[in-house]
């Protein structure tokens, strides 16, 4: 059965006028993907949710999501789109799969940065948590937390506040949508974090331990430079599974080049 991402095969034909490209962004890697872009000769339409900010990436915006347009599967066709660059975050399960269906769907390639995640040294101590249960189950004992793993559910915040004793500092870059419980602290940030930084928080709210997913790159790394320093424990939350694709890289040059053949006469 072919994979429905697969769609390796279906592209031979080049008409020679511009294209449209879509760029789902809302990542430094999406921010560097477009202004690479931006360069070829194609129209470039670079997409966020803009929840957090609007980038400045010298072409086209759409910031909201595509459910304004009728969704994706429509906005692509109304706008004729030649194809799709994923540049969102490894986390965003439910938009690349999406893209990767509506792309096969309508015959166009879709193309993949898949951002490296970090990888343990020797002197982490890293513990691997996969859903709520096991990382409720897994922050019994500390007595300060340090949440940067994005938006938590109601129910793990409900679930945090009847830690007792426990501590929660909680960081993200746009404000809870819920009320957090009494033992929970909320702090408004937007990395690049500096180590610095992050040593000063650590000091400052007794971190003894440290929950986040495994975003990989440079930005928000500095607050696993310190666990590693202070012997804290990181239980690091996992990436989702998300169907692959025939065209997925590692390397935005080899993304981009990949790109630059396909506009090619």
């Amino acid at each position: 059965m072919m994979n429905p991402c697969d769609s390796s095969a279906k592209y031979n034909d080049r008409p020679a006028e511009k294209k449209n490209i879509l760029l789902l962004g809302g990542t430094a890697d999406g921010r560097k993907l477009a202004e690479a872009i931006n360069h070829l000769d194609v129209h470039l339409i670079y997409s966020v949710a803009g929840l957090v900010r609007l980038p400045s990436v010298g072409c086209e915006s759409v910031v909201g999501g595509f459910t304004q347009f009728g969704g994706l599967h429509s906005y692509i066709k109304n706008r004729n789109i030649s194809g799709v660059i994923d540049a969102t975050h490894p986390y965003a399960k439910r938009m690349s799969e999406t893209a990767c269906s509506v792309t096969s769907a309508l015959n166009i390639p879709y193309w993949r940065f898949c951002r490296l995640p970090w990888q343990p040294s020797e002197k982490d101590n890293w513990i691997d948590i996969t859903d709520e249960t096991e990382l409720l189950k897994n922050l019994a004992g500390y007595n300060s937390v340090f949440l940067t793993a994005g938006q938590i559910s109601h129910s793990l915040t409900t679930d945090l506040g009847a830690m007792g004793h426990q501590q929660q500092l909680l960081r993200t870059a746009v404000e809870p949508s819920m009320q957090l419980p009494d033992s929970m602290t909320w702090l408004k940030a937007i990395g690049p974090f500096s180590v610095e930084g992050e040593q000063a928080i650590f000091k400052k709210f007794n971190i003894d331990v440290l929950v986040s997913k495994n975003s990989g790159g440079h930005s928000t790394s500095a607050k696993l430079t310190v666990a590693r320093e202070k012997a804290i424990p990181v239980l690091m939350i996992q990436r989702p599974f998300i169907s692959p694709a025939a065209f997925e890289f590692t390397s935005r040059t080899e993304l981009v080049g990949a790109v630059m053949n396909y506009l090619k006469p």
